[in-house]
């Protein structure tokens, strides 16, 4: 009899994570049980490896506690949820609480993706942790990948977008935190974002690649703040060679005058690229900027176009995934 309780039980927990959904292209993921599944993560254990067509994930409204993970092998996935306001991705992992070492950081993220071709659109994705340190909401270590109507939120490292050479495309989302909460060293145009900071701190920390074209390029974007802000820079460089270019966006009083910052490393002036171009408001001050920082000419800004930032140079056959 002992053994065939065992027997039953390990049948039962084999069968719980063997569920198949009606659809394998087409799954529905429902904190009510209505869909295929009752959490996200379960939907990625479920998608076919490396499949021929899209995967897409609907996710009904609810909040998600979970962590999830893309993984590399799940690739053309899209996660797609009922509203930005309701579908809701949160946990609260953070460098002290995962205590890994000196990489903890990249332990602690809510949604991690890894694989390529990833689509988000309608979603909230958070890192609740609170000011305690780095606390990722995103991580994105994956090629062309794609978010829309999304909004992600944190405090230190909100975003890390990684990957050389990989592209990434932010559009109409809501990005915000403390310190450093956009950072990483992927090619990733930001269009029409409203980037808010919650703290005096950095915007951006970029570690561009040496011969990566592009690092950071924020186009249309708004640059709010609290109340209480008033001193943020819009970047200093994670590692040397950081890039980032904000192009006709808008930009709050928190801006400081000098805009920029070498984060203690001198030589960092001559081997960064810092620019702007035609931004308005009251922290848009191009006379008070750091002289190591550019104002573009009319004709420099011309290669700055959604072509040239994210055509896919690591797999010629999907130029035009954008």
């Amino acid at each position: 009899m002992k053994l065939f309780f065992i027997v039953i039980i390990i049948s039962t927990s084999i069968n719980l994570y063997a569920q198949k959904p009606k659809d394998e292209y087409n799954m529905v993921v429902a904190k009510d049980g209505s869909g295929d599944f009752t959490t996200i993560q379960e939907a990625m254990y479920a998608a076919k490896s490396f499949p021929y067509q899209r995967v897409i994930v609907s996710i009904k409204n609810g909040v998600y506690n979970e962590k999830v993970h893309v993984y590399s092998w799940n690739t053309n996935v899209s996660l797609i949820g009922e509203s930005k306001e309701n579908t809701i991705i949160t946990y609260d992992d953070y460098y002290g609480k995962i205590d890994l070492g000196r990489n903890s950081t990249f332990h602690t993220s809510t949604v991690l993706v890894e694989g390529d071709d990833f689509v988000a659109k309608n979603l909230t994705i958070k890192n609740t942790a609170g000011p305690v340190g780095q606390a990722v909401a995103l991580s994105v270590n994956a090629n062309r990948c794609y978010f829309e109507n999304c909004v992600f939120l944190g405090n230190q490292d909100t975003v890390y977008t990684a990957g050389e050479g990989f592209k990434q495309y932010f559009k109409n989302c809501h990005i915000e935190g403390t310190t450093d909460f956009i950072f990483g060293e992927a090619t990733v145009l930001f269009e029409s974002c409203t980037i808010h900071n919650k703290s005096n701190s950095y915007i951006t920390a970029a570690s561009t690649p040496k011969n990566q074209e592009f690092g950071y390029v924020f186009k249309n974007c708004k640059l709010t703040a609290d109340k209480n802000v008033t001193e943020v820079y819009l970047g200093r460089p994670w590692r040397l060679y950081a890039k980032t270019v904000f192009i006709n966006c808008a930009m709050g009083k928190h801006i400081k005058p000098e805009g920029w910052h070498n984060w203690s490393k001198k030589e960092a002036e001559s081997l960064t690229f810092y620019a702007e171009y035609n931004c308005t408001g009251e922290g848009f001050q191009p006379e008070k900027r750091v002289s190591w920082s550019y104002q573009l000419k009319k004709a420099q800004v011309k290669k700055y176009n959604l072509e040239a930032i994210l055509k896919d140079n690591l797999g010629n056959s999907k130029q035009k995934w954008y």
